[in-house]
C-alpha cells in the first residue's frame, strides 16, 4: 500500500550559524524518513548561500501549496514562530517551535531536543492545542473597511509620533465605555499576554482561559485600567478626529496599517485558531517560571498524605 505524501514545512531564521546547522540536521533527517522538506522563498534563499546542497529542497507555494503541509517545524525564537504561523495561515498545519533564540515563550522545546523532535514529527506522537486568535478589521471615518488582518499575540493602535499623543476612545460591544489621551492601547490574547500585553503591565493569561485583554499605554486618564473581557466580545479603539497626527495599528509586530483621525479599530476572536503542535504536556506555571528564570527558592510544595490524620474529619 503506498503511503501518503508527507510535506514538512522547515521555517528557520537563517542568519545564524547555529540555525543553519540545525535546519541541515532536520531537512537531512525528513528526507531520510521519506518526507519531504519544504522551505519557505526567504528561507530557501537565505539558506542556500549558506549551503548550497540544499538547493533542490522544495519551496513553499512553488512546488507545494500551504494546502498539502502536514506540519511547520520552527527553528528560532517567538519571531521566527509567529512568522511561520502567517505562512501556515491559509491551511491546517499546526506549528511546532524549537527554541533557538532566548526566551523563546511560544516554543515547545529546546535545541538540545532537536533530533527527538524531529522523530517524533515523523512517527505524528504529538498532539495539537489551539490558540484563540483575534480578527482584526480597520474601518474609516464613514465606516467603509480599509484593512482586514489577524493575529495570534497582539493588536496594537499606538501613536506613530514620538512628540504626539493618540485622543481614542474605547468601546465594548458597540457602547463608548472612556476616552483619553494616551500613546497607545493593546489588545491581547492569553498567548500574547506575556509579551507586549505582559511589559505594558498587563495580566498574565493562562492559554486555557478564553479572553482578550485591553491594556491601554501610558493613558492620561484615571479611568484607565487592563481590562479583561469574554471572547464573545467585540473590542474597538477609535482614533478621534482631535488627534494631532496619526496613529498604526501593528498585528504580531509584523502587519501594520497606518490610522488617520476618525478610525476604527474593531478586533474579535478570529474564526481560526493558531494550532500549536505538543509534544508533552506542561504547566503553564512551570513555563513562566523557567522562561522568566522567577525565583522560587524555599518552596516546600505540597503535603503528600497517604491516609487522613487522625481525628481530621475528613
Amino acid at each position: 500500500m503506498t503511503q501518503p505524501h508527507r510535506n514538512i514545512l522547515v521555517v528557520a531564521h537563517a542568519h545564524r550559524e547555529d540555525t543553519v546547522q540545525a535546519a541541515d540536521r532536520v531537512i537531512s533527517a525528513l528526507r531520510v524518513a521519506g518526507a519531504t522538506p519544504v522551505l519557505a522563498a526567504d528561507d530557501h534563499a537565505d539558506l542556500i548561500a549558506a549551503l548550497p546542497e540544499l538547493a533542490d529542497v522544495a519551496t513553499l507555494d512553488v512546488e507545494v501549496s500551504v494546502a498539502a503541509i502536514e506540519l511547520a517545524i520552527v527553528l528560532g525564537g517567538d519571531g521566527t514562530i509567529l512568522r511561520a504561523a502567517e505562512l501556515v495561515r491559509e491551511g491546517t498545519a499546526p506549528v511546532l517551535g524549537i527554541n533557538m533564540g532566548h526566551v523563546g515563550f511560544l516554543a515547545e522545546i529546546e535545541r538540545d531536543e532537536l533530533d527527538d523532535a524531529v522523530r517524533r514529527v515523523i512517527a505524528r506522537d504529538y498532539f495539537v492545542e489551539d490558540r484563540l486568535a483575534l480578527h482584526v478589521r480597520v474601518k474609516d471615518s464613514i465606516d467603509a473597511v480599509m484593512y482586514e488582518t489577524w493575529a495570534l499575540n497582539e493588536a496594537t493602535v499606538e501613536k506613530a509620533s514620538r512628540e504626539r499623543m493618540l485622543e481614542v476612545v474605547i468601546e465594548i460591544d458597540g457602547r463608548p465605555l472612556s476616552s483619553f489621551g494616551c500613546d497607545g492601547v493593546v489588545v491581547s490574547t492569553p498567548t500574547g499576554s506575556t509579551a507586549y500585553n505582559f511589559s505594558a503591565g498587563g495580566p498574565v493569561i493562562w492559554p486555557t482561559v478564553e479572553a482578550i485583554a485591553v491594556v491601554p499605554l501610558s493613558a492620561h486618564a484615571l479611568f484607565a485600567k487592563p481590562l479583561v473581557v469574554g471572547p464573545e466580545h467585540a473590542v474597538a479603539i477609535e482614533v478621534l478626529e482631535r488627534t494631532n497626527g496619526v496613529g498604526i495599528l501593528w498585528c504580531d509586530g509584523r502587519r501594520s496599517h497606518e490610522l488617520p483621525p476618525g478610525a476604527r479599530v474593531v478586533v474579535r476572536r478570529s474564526d481560526r485558531p493558531v494550532r500549536l503542535a505538543r509534544l508533552h504536556p506542561s504547566a503553564f506555571t512551570d513555563r513562566l517560571v523557567r522562561k522568566f528564570q522567577l525565583p522560587v527558592e524555599g518552596w516546600r510544595g505540597p503535603v503528600v498524605q497517604d491516609s487522613p490524620a487522625v481525628g481530621s474529619g475528613s
